[in-house]
C-alpha cells in the first residue's frame, strides 16, 4: 500500500546562496543521489563573497523531496542554502534554512508561504519567556527563524536573474 505523501507531487525553489567553488559538484552529487538522475545547477558568482558561486532552482518532484534534499547539504558548514516545499492537497508546506553560522532551520509554511508556529512551538515559548515579555519577543523570534532570514537576507537580496527550471524525481 503506498501513502497517501508518497503519492502527492510537490514543488518548491532551491537556493544555494554561497558555495565554495570546489564544492559544487558535490552538491549536484548529493542532489543526484537524492533525486536519482544527474543534477547541473547553472552556477553563477555569489556578488557578496570571492570565489563563491549560487545557483537558483525550481523544483518538481515526490513530497517530501525539500526535506531529503535538505538533510544531504545540511552536513556542509561552508554553504548557506534554503529549499522550500509548496503545501499540498496531502502534505504540509516547508522550508528548510542552512547558515554556516547557525546550522539548519526547518518552518512549516501555509499555502502562500508564509510561516506557521505550531501550538507546541507557541507554548514553549511562553513557557520559556517565565513571564519576561521581551523573553517572549526573543522566544518567538527563535521560533520563527528570524536569525537565519537576518544571515541570508544579502544574499537573497544580490541575487538576480530567472531561477533555472528541474524536474526532481526520485527513483524507487
Amino acid at each position: 500500500m503506498t501513502s497517501v505523501t508518497s503519492q502527492a507531487i510537490a514543488t518548491g525553489v532551491l537556493f544555494v546562496h554561497s558555495c565554495p567553488k570546489a564544492l559544487a559538484p558535490h552538491v549536484e552529487w548529493a542532489l543526484a543521489r537524492e533525486i536519482g538522475r544527474v543534477v547541473k545547477l547553472e552556477w553563477t558568482a555569489q556578488p557578496l563573497l570571492p570565489d563563491v558561486l549560487r545557483a537558483e532552482a525550481i523544483w518538481r518532484g515526490p513530497a517530501g523531496t525539500a526535506a531529503a534534499v535538505a538533510s544531504s547539504l545540511f552536513g556542509w558548514q561552508q554553504l548557506r542554502f534554503e529549499i522550500t516545499e509548496d503545501q499540498t492537497s496531502a502534505t504540509a508546506g516547508g522550508r528548510w534554512m542552512h547558515t554556516p553560522a547557525l546550522g539548519i532551520f526547518h518552518m512549516q509554511t501555509d499555502v502562500a508561504g508564509n510561516g506557521v508556529l505550531s501550538e507546541d512551538a507557541v507554548r514553549a515559548a511562553i513557557v520559556g519567556a517565565e513571564g519576561d515579555a521581551d523573553r517572549l519577543a526573543r522566544e518567538l523570534r527563535l521560533a520563527l527563524g528570524e536569525a537565519w532570514d537576518e544571515e541570508l537576507e544579502p544574499f537573497r537580496s544580490a541575487e538576480e536573474g530567472d531561477a533555472q527550471v528541474l524536474t526532481l524525481h526520485r527513483v524507487g
